[in-house]
């Protein structure tokens, strides 16, 4: 007897001729990733209340005999230190013409590189979200910086002795240079936001600048990657960047 099989199922042919309809909002969520990301700079950062901070960097990153001293950056959330330690990582990379200079370390990494002796500048940033494992390595390379005449650089959200870390790490962090970063005023941040936008080639109204700033996180890297989708988005619809735009987009997303 031969094996039995299933007898096939007769095919719905209407569904192979089917018209196949595109899904806006999908094709629109892709589209969303088309607008430019400005690199963070020293030169594009808005100081404000925190020019000391930023003129110490400058002078560090300008020195070829740079101190070995230990810089530390502490403030709230938005207050910028994730912008300035990633442009002293672009400033030192620029200057080598190689991204092999840097260390990096922050609090979503699980991998760690080993300490590298081409290195010359060490770079933590979020310190006091640190994971054990994240500490262990932050200590080595300080160990191994301060050996190899490498600067540091660290940010966190609260001075050296507030950290919850462990205590030869946090004692490392707080023995050098220390700088409280301050939040940019209502008036400095719309500075800042239209500066972003020109960056992109964007003009902002008044109003849309009110709204944006009103409605959305007041965390200058968030409407930076905001306006990245905004830019996309206007140019997928081909309209002007309005209040009802980003009201459309934030329904179709």
């Amino acid at each position: 007897m031969p094996p039995i099989s299933a007898k096939e199922p007769a095919r719905d042919t209407r569904a192979i001729n089917a018209p196949v309809v595109p899904r806006a909002p999908a094709m629109r969520q892709l589209a969303l990733d088309i607008g430019l990301h400005p690199v963070p700079t020293l030169d594009n950062f808005f100081a404000g209340p925190n020019t000391e901070a930023l003129e110490h960097l400058r002078r560090w990153v300008g020195n070829s005999h740079r101190s070995p001293v230990p810089t530390y950056l502490w403030g709230d959330e938005a207050s910028g230190k994730t912008h300035l330690l990633k442009a002293v990582r672009v400033a030192i990379q620029e200057q080598m013409g190689s991204p092999v200079g840097v260390g990096w370390l922050d609090a979503d990494m699980v991998d760690f590189p080993i300490y590298d002796e081409r290195w010359r500048v060490v770079l933590l940033d979020d310190t006091h979200l640190y994971t054990p494992e994240q500490q262990q390595t932050a200590f080595n390379w300080f160990i191994n910086a301060q050996t190899y005449h490498c600067w540091v650089l660290a940010s966190g959200r609260f001075p050296p002795a507030d950290l919850k870390v462990r205590e030869d790490l946090r004692t490392r962090l707080g023995w050098g240079h220390i700088f409280q970063l301050k939040v940019l005023s209502e008036a400095e941040r719309r500075t800042v936001l239209r500066q972003e936008a020109a960056a992109r080639g964007i003009v902002l109204g008044d109003e849309v600048m009110a709204f944006m700033l009103n409605r959305f996180s007041r965390d200058l890297g968030s409407l930076s990657q905001f306006l990245d989708h905004l830019d996309g988005y206007s140019l997928v619809e081909k309209r002007a960047i309005t209040i009802p735009l980003i009201k459309s987009m934030l329904s179709t997303t």
